[in-house]
């Protein structure tokens, strides 16, 4: 379906719900404010995000319009990370949710669907995969050191959630407050699907959200001050935007946000975190323990490194490690990650991301050459790229190495 097509059928769904159109100018209201739509700026899945005008004060958000058609897709999944937002902030490298609602579409459509929309900023820089596009059809890459602040920026939002401490005090009441309120809120609006779709004996099983995707229930008996870390299971490019400094990076896209560590005690709990994992975490930066989920092992943070890596390659590079190798090779992508076959474009066929010896393509022994991509960052991917997790840095050793880089990196030049 085009773009247009879509964002036309989300027009007519939603003509006699929230959304009051008129000739050339959409328009809709979420909780008494009134946004007028622009235009549709990405659609993946059962979402749609769209650039809106609050219509009393001109200011710009996008607009997150998740559909909920029973038994496809939860209000309590959808809300997910809006529940994650509320724990979180305030933080500067990670998004907020301005607003929320929870509408029931049409019952000319579907009686038992809920529409889920999250009002979010707005950043008119675009994301890391807009700036990687741009390089790929400029032919420029990113200046190395501005990259490296970037990503320190991703590295420290990570820190905020890997070390997860539970807020005490009227603050962090408050926060917990808003979180589980939003829980509650969509446990009730699956709850009311499933009984408007005549499935009221599964109205306890829908209304509670996946085990593994809890956010607030997962600190019961957590003491404040006490650490309950996540994982956030889905870093990619699309997912850092960039503030409007140009030096900020903002990570969004919460929905697949998981307690860690989990340990896997029975084979369908594995089954259950890898179905998980394939469905809300993209397969070029997913880490490998996700691919084939062993019962005995433990799923835990480190998963979150092995993206950072993928994704510092891919600014880089131009794409993720895997995609590119498998591209190379015509070989299974998933193949690729576990078996931790990748390496820099300027390496041979057979280092697979390790450090070149002497008298190899890239080595100290080799003939003079431009150095595309300087050894010091190469070495924070290839730190982060290790197929056993217990060899990745955690998310503090990543920090100090990168800050560590960044003072070795000479100055860049004159910025775009």
């Amino acid at each position: 379906m085009s773009a247009f097509a879509s964002y036309f059928l989300d027009v007519v769904y939603s003509f006699t719900n929230c959304l009051s159109c008129f000739p050339g100018s959409p328009q809709l209201r979420i909780n008494n404010r009134s946004f007028k739509i622009l235009r549709l700026l990405g659609e993946g899945g059962f979402s749609y995000v769209y650039l809106v005008q609050d219509t009393s004060t001109d200011t710009l958000y996008a607009l997150k319009k998740i559909r909920c058609p029973f038994g496809q897709e939860s209000v309590a999944q959808a809300l997910k990370e809006v529940e994650a937002y509320a724990l979180f902030a305030p933080h500067p490298n990670i998004i907020r949710a301005v607003d929320h609602s929870v509408a029931t579409e049409s019952p000319r459509s579907d009686p038992s669907s809920k529409t889920v929309y999250i009002l979010l900023p707005y950043y008119r820089r675009g994301n890391l995969q807009d700036l990687i596009n741009a390089n790929l059809v400029n032919h420029t890459r990113f200046p190395e050191k501005r990259l490296m602040v970037l990503f320190l920026g991703v590295c420290r939002a990570l820190k905020a959630m890997h070390q997860y401490k539970v807020k005490g005090g009227p603050g962090g009441e408050r926060s917990q407050g808003r979180a589980k309120r939003v829980r509650e809120e969509a446990a009730r609006a699956d709850a009311e699907a499933a009984v408007r779709a005549g499935r009221e004996d599964d109205e306890d099983e829908v209304a509670q959200p996946l085990m593994e995707g809890e956010v607030t229930m997962s600190q019961e008996g957590v003491a404040p001050g006490g650490e309950r870390a996540y994982a956030h299971r889905d870093i990619k490019p699309g997912n850092i935007m960039i503030d409007d400094d140009g030096s900020t990076p903002i990570l969004m896209d919460l929905g697949s946000l998981a307690p860690s560590p989990i340990a896997i005690t029975s084979r369908s709990m594995a089954l259950a975190v890898q179905d998980t994992a394939a469905e809300h975490s993209t397969m070029p930066y997913r880490a490998p323990e996700l691919f084939d989920v062993k019962t005995g092992t433990t799923v835990d943070t480190k998963v979150d490194i092995w993206s950072l890596g993928c994704t510092l390659y891919a600014c880089l590079v131009g794409k993720s490690p895997f995609e590119a190798r498998s591209e190379e090779t015509g070989g299974s992508l998933s193949l690729c990650v576990l078996g931790g076959d990748w390496r820099f474009p300027d390496e041979g066929p057979a280092q697979r991301g390790k450090k070149p010896a002497q008298g190899q393509p890239g080595g100290s022994g080799s003939a003079p050459q431009e150095r595309i991509i300087s050894d010091e960052v190469k070495e924070v991917v290839r730190r982060c790229l290790r197929v056993e997790p217990s060899e990745r840095p955690d998310v503090d050793e990543l920090i100090g190495l990168v800050q560590g880089v960044i003072e070795q990196l000479p100055e860049d030049g004159a910025d775009d």
